[in-house]
């Protein structure tokens, strides 16, 4: 099979923007997961290790987007030291192995995903509709694992310079666990994206928890030190591992008011902001949209995870207010 065109996220724009999409060197290695491909739980890429004792269901997922390795690479860690939780039973998963295969360091970009956003198929039209793609069949593949979870951490990674964050959704119980877990130390309550549904806004997560990772920049080291200290921290929390809490440390937490999509092919940001950036001043413009203008609705605005090169119908940047 041959490889397919690289993502719309990445689509060709003005050349007067800031950022260069070939700039973007891979600085840690690809993980090895032969080992672990067939799993133990009946689908491929996913293993259970189960302690024996009462406790929660934790299922910790990786390579929703195939070239977002790091926390394959954690994940690959822990199977390799055969971690087995003190108590409940934990799920390790690497979701879109055919995108995976793909992943070539001297071209990254390419292999986010075959045919569609594996992060943006899970709502119930689509998982039990009759459209059918590489992704939404895995997604369906899947999805009777992700019903037993209690506890879900969706793990990522980016491409655009930002702070890490945890990303709650919008229910009360995925706040609460992402703000015990404090690492990284900012929490960002959102209700996802105008092109579909995210693993952590499926419907089991109303009652269970989902909460999804954005570990820094794809294929930097720092994005493996934080994945590791947030599967710890969770793990800690949990009950399953037995360690000493980190020192506390200051945690800054925000809800998204505005989701702003493209409308245009010409979505064009002023200047290169950074994820996490505060803009002092309300009715700061940061960004035109064709022929719209994008300014902040309020003081203190913050800048979640912008795309500096973004296309038609995907998301641009989110702003959020600091609580």
């Amino acid at each position: 099979m041959t490889p397919g065109p690289p993502p719309a996220d990445f689509a060709p724009v003005d050349s007067a923007r800031p950022a260069d999409l070939q700039a973007f060197p891979v600085h840690i290695a690809t993980p090895d997961i032969s080992a672990f491909r067939q799993g133990n739980t009946g689908i491929p890429g996913f293993t259970t290790h189960d302690s024996g004792l009462p406790g929660p269901h934790v299922v910790l997922v990786s390579l929703i987007h195939g070239n977002e390795i790091a926390g394959a690479a954690i994940l690959a860690e822990l199977l390799r030291a055969k971690f087995t939780p003190r108590r409940g039973k934990l799920t390790f998963g690497f979701a879109n192995l055919a995108a995976f295969d793909r992943f070539n360091s001297q071209t990254p970009l390419a292999s986010r995903h075959i045919e569609e956003d594996m992060n943006r198929v899970w709502d119930d039209l689509q998982l039990f509709g009759v459209r059918r793609s590489l992704e939404l069949n895995r997604a369906r593949e899947i999805r009777p694992l992700v019903d037993t979870a209690d506890i879900l951490l969706d793990l990522h990674t980016m491409l655009w310079p930002s702070n890490p964050v945890l990303l709650c959704g919008p229910t009360a119980q995925g706040r609460e666990l992402a703000l015990k877990l404090a690492t990284p130390a900012t929490v960002i309550a959102d209700s996802g994206h105008a092109g579909g549904k995210r693993l952590i806004d499926y419907g089991r997560f109303s009652e269970a928890t989902g909460i999804l990772a954005e570990a820094g920049q794809h294929w930097e080291p720092a994005a493996l030190s934080q994945t590791r200290a947030t599967v710890r921290a969770l793990l800690r929390q949990t009950g399953m591992l037995l360690a000493p809490p980190p020192p506390p440390a200051p945690i800054t937490f925000a809800q998204v008011t505005h989701t702003i999509t493209a409308r245009t092919n010409r979505f064009v940001f002023l200047r290169s902001f950074q994820g996490g950036e505060i803009i002092p001043a309300a009715d700061t413009l940061i960004a035109h949209d064709g022929d719209t203008e994008i300014r902040t609705p309020y003081d203190s605005c913050m800048l979640v995870m912008p795309s500096l090169r973004v296309s038609l119908g995907h998301t641009a940047v989110r702003l959020a207010r600091l609580a």
